[in-house]
């Protein structure tokens, strides 16, 4: 995607497929806010290219954000394999025990898979409360653990996702795998867009960290 023109025709073809704007938050890889942005521009009518790419005067601003496109990983197989190679040796260091990836639905399945495979560990995924929101205070849903895959059952775990916006839906991950009694011992994605650290107190790794650099006006 080359602008933000593309990303509210994404986010039109997204809403009109029956998706909640959480879940075009999760395909776009913007944060929940950014993708009610971009659904209520893609419904204002009769607007120039230019116009689209300027929020209405109610909105001030705009959501502050970073696109990440990451298609051309995900696309290709190889490339995929290659990539998860990589993030499973950023978490090897925590040792050998561990026998359980859980990926965050819907991206971070895919990832999770072939990680697991490099770490010869289970398979769980975790699909998040935001794929459920549209409006409102998202506390008031809840992610669940699929059934199809591994359970927790009070294991050590590592936790594979896509990116990191927020953090709040890692943060939610980890906090429904310790509700299981389970353990999260570290957390990896390809793009951080917050820098950071630990979450929770769970160390968190990428292969990338975003960054955004601007002055005020």
């Amino acid at each position: 995607m080359k602008n933000v023109d593309d990303l509210i025709e994404s986010a039109a073809e997204l809403a009109a497929r029956g998706l909640s704007k959480g879940e075009i938050a999760d395909e776009l890889n913007v944060s929940r806010e950014t993708a009610s942005w971009l659904v209520e521009r893609s419904s204002t009518p009769a607007q120039s290219t230019e116009q689209a790419s300027t929020p209405p005067a109610s909105s001030g601003t705009g959501p502050q954000d970073i696109h990440v496109d990451w298609s051309a990983i995900g696309r290709d197989s190889k490339r995929m394999n290659a990539i998860a190679s990589a993030m499973a040796d950023m978490l090897a260091k925590h040792g050998e025990d561990i026998d359980l990836t859980i990926g965050i639905e819907k991206a971070g399945g895919p990832i999770a898979t072939l990680v697991a495979r490099e770490l010869e560990t289970d398979l769980g995924t975790y699909t998040p409360a935001k794929h459920q929101w549209e409006e409102g205070d998202i506390d008031e849903l809840g992610g669940t653990f699929s059934r199809n895959f591994a359970g927790i059952r009070d294991r050590e775990c590592y936790i594979v996702d896509d990116t990191i916006t927020s953090g709040t839906t890692m943060r939610e991950t980890i906090e429904a795998i310790r509700a299981e009694g389970g353990k999260p011992l570290a957390c990896v994605v390809l793009a951080d867009k917050q820098g950071l650290e630990e979450l929770d107190g769970v160390p968190v790794y990428s292969l990338l960290q975003v960054i955004s650099v601007g002055k005020d006006e």
